[in-house]
């Protein structure tokens, strides 16, 4: 996967357990970018992944998220103490279990708000990943299904909100822009299964 490069290579100046961060916003490419770099991930220690998708406690939880991940997950990591996040259960509406996230293993974190200011301290790496806005939409739909179609308009609303506020593409180590290698089909396709060419910047 050609935006897996600069990720990689990025990996080799940092420490044994280092945290990246994955940013964007919907329908980028996050998770299908999350899963490959987890996947292609060097060394013996397989990275922990944890999803903002789900820590959000409904359809206006981003900054919620964003404060969970800062106060539960990076910052005790970062101390050294003991770090987790609360799954949200989204049938039941309603806060889940814990799941512990252990120090000495890498750590993925990808997500709408992962690269909020407050991060930058305490993460190695951090990844913004941009694509067009029609792309963007045909695949969080298809994702996601009518389930996301009805709140689209909020949850843009919420996100445009948050990168006004922490500019999230400032705080990233490395740019990328995602597009297809192909029309994307009217269903049966997950976020950023289409990203096979990019633009990437480092800072």
């Amino acid at each position: 996967m050609l935006l897996l490069a600069p990720i990689l290579a990025a990996l080799v100046s940092v420490g044994p357990a280092p945290v990246v961060l994955i940013d964007g916003p919907s329908g980028a490419g996050k998770s299908t970018l999350a899963d490959a770099l987890a996947q292609a991930w060097p060394g013996p220690v397989r990275p922990t992944l944890v999803r903002l998708d789900d820590i959000y406690p409904g359809w206006n939880g981003l900054d919620a998220a964003v404060a969970q991940l800062t106060d539960h997950v990076l910052g005790p990591r970062r101390r050294g103490t003991p770090a987790a996040w609360q799954r949200y259960d989204w049938v039941r509406g309603q806060p889940a279990e814990w799941h512990p996230v252990e120090r000495g293993r890498p750590l993925i974190v990808e997500g709408c708000g992962a690269l909020a200011a407050a991060h930058h301290p305490l993460s190695d790496i951090r990844v913004w990943l941009d694509a067009d806005d029609r792309l963007r939409k045909e695949r969080a739909l298809a994702r996601d299904g009518e389930a996301f179609r009805s709140h689209w308009d909020q949850w843009q609303s919420e996100w445009e909100t948050y990168r006004n506020r922490e500019r999230p593409e400032r705080q990233a180590t490395i740019r990328l822009s995602a597009a297809p290698c192909r029309a994307v089909p009217p269903s049966g396709i997950g976020a950023g299964k289409t990203a096979g060419s990019a633009t990437v910047r480092l800072s």
